[in-house]
Order: C-alpha cells, then sequence, then structure tokens
C-alpha cells in the first residue's frame, strides 16, 4: 500500500468523526471535562482495508481519566492518534517521551513497545489503526 493512500483514507475518516461530532452524535462533548474512573476504549469502526492481504483499520474512541498510565503493550499495525481533548504523553520503547495536546497527533510504529499517561485533565483521543486481521488489539509486553 502506497503512504498516499493511506493518507487519504485517514484524512476521510477523521472528516467523518469531526463532522459527527460538531452534529452532536458523540456520546459526550468534546469540551467536557474527562470524568471516568478507567479507561474507556469503544470501537467505532472496523473495516477491511480494500487492496490488501490480511488487514483492516480500526478507528477507536480512547478516553483516559486524569493521570493515568496504561500497560506497556503493543499492537499487531500501525497505530495513529490524534488528541481530541487533553493531553497525554506517548511513551515509546527506546524513544524519549512526547507530549501530545489537543489537536495534535502521534504515532506508533508496528509492533513497537509503548504506553501513554494522560495529563492533569484527562484525554480524548481518536485512534486509528492499521492492523494485522484476526489479531488481537493489544499484546501487553513481558517485564
Amino acid at each position: 500500500m502506497k503512504i498516499g493512500r493511506f493518507s487519504i483514507l485517514v484524512a476521510i475518516l477523521v472528516a467523518i468523526f469531526v463532522a459527527g461530532s460538531v452534529s452532536g452524535s458523540m456520546a459526550h462533548e468534546v469540551n467536557q471535562p474527562v470524568k471516568l474512573d478507567k479507561p474507556k476504549i469503544s470501537n467505532l469502526l472496523t473495516n477491511p482495508l480494500n487492496g490488501t492481504d490480511g488487514l483492516e483499520v480500526i478507528m477507536s474512541h480512547v478516553v483516559l481519566p486524569p493521570n493515568v498510565t496504561l500497560p506497556k503493550h503493543w499492537h499487531p499495525g500501525e497505530e495513529f492518534a490524534y488528541v481530541l481533548q487533553g493531553s497525554v504523553t506517548l511513551i515509546l520503547e527506546g524513544k524519549d517521551e512526547r507530549v501530545i495536546s489537543q489537536g495534535e497527533t502521534g504515532a506508533v510504529p508496528l509492533k513497537h513497545i509503548h504506553t501513554a499517561r494522560s495529563g492533569d485533565q484527562g484525554v480524548t483521543i481518536l485512534v486509528f489503526r492499521v492492523h494485522e486481521k484476526g489479531q488481537p488489539g493489544r499484546v501487553l509486553a513481558k517485564e
């Protein structure tokens, strides 16, 4: 698959999601503070990626309460994130930590061990993954 084709797909999916949230179809307003006791991950879309063998696109709405660190894990696919509200620190094994704030994006390479830590206000993220079909969504890393 060519990068340009994937970039167009991501842009279309983001546009659809943003249009939906502007019209009020999301379960909460993006401008509302996060009020959860534990992370909430809702898969919005799972769809085969046409023109490829064994790949699918998964789009998820992820909400982390304030100051939560996810267990270290990896995905059988590449992960792309757009922060809708708040901030998150992306921690990729072997790389410097990176804070991603509202309106910014981040990426996690294929099968790269990582974690994420939410900021003081929590975080709401739109996540896209190009994923190996039939594989688990997340694999916990061995400590």
